[in-house]
């Protein structure tokens, strides 16, 4: 599913290479991988992409650590950034959407505001990204993660050895 998801929105089939963290960045909060566009032969710009999970807490609160899956009180949606060779957003694409409320998040047209992104300034809801009547904690859940994944990919591609 995955694949026809990322090959309707570049147009073409690509080939991934894992970018494999260096052991001095904690594996376990990323709940998703990152990758190297090897092959693209459309040339979208498309240079890395990161595809994981977010997971979210259902409507009225819980108190879960996000990094533990598979709790009861925990919801989830899955997700890719197609990232350029600058690591600026391309575009995010939530392509399986789990939770009971908030589905709005899945709006083309709300993820457009992140393209140009690069992890240099600080992601705000209500000033920089737009809010959700609604969606208020899918809307946060997204907003962190995107800034975390961005921020992180900068961090790892010094030091990742293939780079």
């Amino acid at each position: 599913m995955l694949q026809k998801e990322l090959t309707a929105e570049i147009g073409t089939k690509i080939i991934l290479n894992e970018i494999v963290p260096p052991h001095n960045i904690n594996r376990q909060i990323l709940l998703g991988k990152f990758y190297c566009v090897s092959y693209n032969p459309k040339s979208l710009g498309v240079k890395y992409v990161y595809i994981g999970r977010v997971n979210t807490c259902r409507t009225g609160g819980c108190s879960i650590n996000s990094n533990q899956s598979g709790n009861k009180e925990s919801e989830f949606f899955d997700y890719f950034i197609l990232y350029d060779s600058f690591c600026s957003v391309l575009m995010v694409k939530i392509y399986d959407y789990q939770a009971t409320h908030g589905q709005e998040v899945t709006a083309k047209s709300w993820l457009k505001q992140f393209q140009g992104y690069s992890g240099k300034t600080e992601l705000t809801v209500g000033k920089n990204v737009d809010s959700i009547s609604g969606a208020t904690i899918s809307v946060d859940a997204a907003v962190v993660d995107i800034e975390h994944k961005t921020s992180l990919l900068r961090q790892i591609l010094p030091l990742w050895t293939g780079y």
